[in-house]
């Protein structure tokens, strides 16, 4: 993935080195990873699993602040996270009608209060819909490396953040509280709404460096390739093969290694967010 050097960039709804990495919470611990597994590995929380709610928190210093212009990704490498979300800011404000921005991207070490509760790093990043913002543990992506194989690279950070996006934007039109309805499975409401968050992602990858003045100058066919990489190494029925040795559909909350790289592909073959219609689509693959 290459930056587009000349690129301004805004950083005001951007923030990291928030949270502190004491004590702990209801769905916390160690063995907090398994909910990764089975509720908000990639995903959202509209029902509050998280715990009880409260303010949005946030201390310690906003490292993302002076992320003013990509070329400060070369001295400040998690600049990369506003350069990812600037590009997708800009693709939905000119794809969708009346698109608002997440009101915030919070980076944070341990745990954090969200308009969802409280989180740390066991829940994975997610989009909390109570407080219109994404937030992500610094940490997360040497999990994704170490624990289910997945490559650390630029292409699969713009996947992850691109993901959430995409559950803002099923809340923008409507489709999100659908979750809400429950139950697992491989056809469940969860498992489409993940799945057309993946298909939204692959379709700001084919739009992504198309505006010239954008901060993504090229997204390559490697880039593809890890993207579609780090989507299958999460799939529910390679994750339960390898933490239980079984595979059972019905338990399924974010979909198959096979359906989330096809929604990822068929957003990015497209480009077309209307090809993302995985709650209507009778074969989700």
């Amino acid at each position: 993935m290459k930056f587009n050097e000349n690129a301004s960039l805004d950083p005001s709804r951007s923030s990291s080195g928030g949270g502190s990495g004491g004590g702990r919470i209801a769905v916390g611990g160690v063995g907090g990873l398994i909910l990764i597994l089975v509720a908000l590995f990639f995903g959202i929380d509209p029902t509050g699993i998280l715990g009880q709610s409260g303010d949005t928190g946030n201390t310690g210093q906003n490292t993302l602040q002076n992320c003013t212009s990509v070329k400060a990704t070369e001295t400040n490498p998690e600049c990369r996270f506003v350069v990812y979300e600037n590009s997708l800011n800009n693709y939905w404000a000119a794809a969708l009608q009346d698109y608002h921005s997440p009101k915030q991207f919070t980076m944070f070490n341990g745990q954090i209060q969200t308009g969802c509760g409280t989180a740390t790093s066991a829940v994975g990043p997610f989009y909390c819909p109570a407080d219109e913002s994404i937030y992500l543990d610094e940490s997360f992506f040497t999990t994704l490396q170490q624990q289910f194989g997945a490559a650390s690279t630029p292409a699969v950070e713009a996947y992850v953040l691109a993901h959430e996006y995409g559950h803002h934007i099923q809340n923008q039109i409507g489709v999100l509280d659908r979750v809400q309805q429950g139950g697992t499975g491989a056809g469940s409401p969860a498992v489409r709404s993940e799945l057309q968050a993946d298909c939204f992602a692959g379709v700001w990858f084919a739009n992504a460096s198309k505006d010239p003045n954008g901060p993504i100058a090229e997204v390559s066919k490697q880039d593809i390739l890890e993207a579609r990489s780090a989507a299958e190494a999460i799939g529910d029925d390679k994750i339960q093969q390898n933490t239980s040795g079984r595979v059972d559909r019905e338990s399924w909350t974010h979909g198959s290694s096979a359906q989330r790289e096809k929604w990822l592909l068929a957003g990015y073959t497209s480009g077309d967010p209307n090809k993302c219609d995985t709650w209507s689509a009778r074969d989700l693959g």
